[in-house]
């Protein structure tokens, strides 16, 4: 294993190259809105970009889906007479308004960035090819991966799940608001048990709200592992490629 001269971040770089080499990082769309009640909060943005240059630098390839629930949300569509196609596209591009966000966080600290959309807009987005996207992790850049999965009616957990497969991805990390995975509501039940870990069969009997049903089937006919951590506070991504137990570990 090479060593790269990083100063503080060094010792960062051989613990994270160990635990993952290449991660799909997944935001929701309400995340980006930080304290805002709707849209985009530029702190928020520029927080997510540095906690991923930390990652990129650390030698780790690095690609991140983000959804658009703080713009437009499909599946609330049709309550408002909109058809549930229509909305789920209108969803998509919301993903993409988000993606353009973070790219720009990103170039503006310093960090190459590819953004590809599964819907073609070669204006702003190159199309989404599982070998160019490969490549440019390869390269070290930073891939975001825009407009869900090209199709209506699958979510952008279900994008991940799937990008992260087509990549070979060695986790999914699935940033939330709250710290893992509870038995129930932690914001409404103070009571509430964490799990540390748990496997794909107990959070199917148990009912546990991890993702949608398509992206958590996928993620476990692949062996794909899910860590589900708090994204808001600073330093747990790199905490987690540092191989401290964050959040909760989803396995076979």
């Amino acid at each position: 294993m090479g060593y790269y001269n990083l100063g503080d971040s060094a010792l960062f770089y051989i613990f994270a190259t160990m635990q993952y080499k290449r991660i799909l990082l997944k935001l929701s769309g309400e995340s980006l809105m930080g304290s805002k009640q709707f849209g985009i909060d530029a702190d928020m943005v520029m927080q997510y970009a540095n906690e991923i240059k930390q990652a990129s630098n650390a030698g780790v390839q690095v690609a991140v889906v983000i959804g658009g629930g703080n713009i437009f949300r499909g599946i609330q569509a049709t309550a408002n007479g909109i058809d549930r196609v229509q909305g789920d596209y209108m969803g998509m591009l919301a993903t993409v308004i988000n993606s353009m966000a973070l790219q720009s966080g990103l170039e503006k600290i310093g960090v190459s960035t590819r953004l590809l959309s599964a819907i073609e807009m070669k204006e702003i987005a190159e199309p989404f090819i599982k070998r160019r996207a490969v490549r440019h992790l390869e390269k070290g850049r930073v891939v975001i991966f825009g407009a869900g999965t090209g199709n209506p009616y699958f979510t952008t957990d279900t994008a991940a799940a799937l990008r992260a497969t087509e990549i070979e991805a060695d986790v999914i990390l699935k940033g939330t608001r709250v710290d893992g995975i509870y038995d129930s509501d932690p914001e409404k039940n103070q009571k509430a048990k964490k799990y540390n870990t748990i496997t794909f069969g107990e959070a199917l009997k148990k009912k546990l709200s991890v993702m949608d049903l398509t992206a958590f089937t996928l993620c476990q006919e692949n062996h794909l592992p899910i860590i589900v951590f708090d994204v808001n506070k600073k330093g747990n991504l790199k905490r987690i490629l540092d191989g401290k137990k964050i959040g909760t570990v989803v396995t076979d």
